[in-house]
């Protein structure tokens, strides 16, 4: 009898497992970055996100946290509790504040002493939009930073 019940609560596992397979990911893109009031020896931001949801169903969430690497080092951290329901095939903004720490600019500037050039530094943003037990989905966007701006061959 146990081992019946037991086959039978592993059925019921991989039947739930198999009802969220098949959702592609969200697409979340950093779409701007503004600078908030600091405080003593923090900086702070707002990181605007763009969400895109490509899939038929839509995706409820309760909260976003975020972590920024510049040039393979820890700069930004923030987290927000927006709620929130994405529509299939629909987007949206969503602002977050990050905090960026003394030592973390400290860090930062080091690093840039010894880097080559300003062109290119490349950055990695992680994060997670959560969704109740089963429903958090974790992101990950890398890309490169133009700190000198340059766009020599115009738009």
């Amino acid at each position: 009898m146990r081992k019946l019940l037991g086959l039978g609560l592993l059925f019921l596992t991989l039947a739930g497992c198999a009802l969220f397979s098949g959702r592609d990911p969200l697409t979340i893109n950093v779409v701007g970055i503004d600078p908030l009031p600091s405080q003593d020896m923090e900086a702070r931001f707002a990181v605007t996100l763009r969400l895109q949801n490509p899939n038929e169903t839509a995706i409820s969430y309760n909260g976003v946290a975020l972590e920024l690497e510049v040039n393979d080092q820890p700069l930004a951290s923030g987290v927000s509790n927006q709620q929130g329901t994405l529509q299939g095939f629909s987007e949206t903004t969503m602002t977050v504040p990050v905090s960026v720490s003394a030592f973390s600019m400290l860090r930062q500037t080091l690093g840039l002493s010894q880097a080559r050039s300003l062109d290119g530094l490349p950055y990695v943003l992680r994060g997670k939009l959560a969704g109740g037990p089963f429903g958090t989905m974790r992101f990950v966007e890398r890309g490169r930073l133009d700190l000198l701006g340059s766009n020599a061959s115009g738009w």
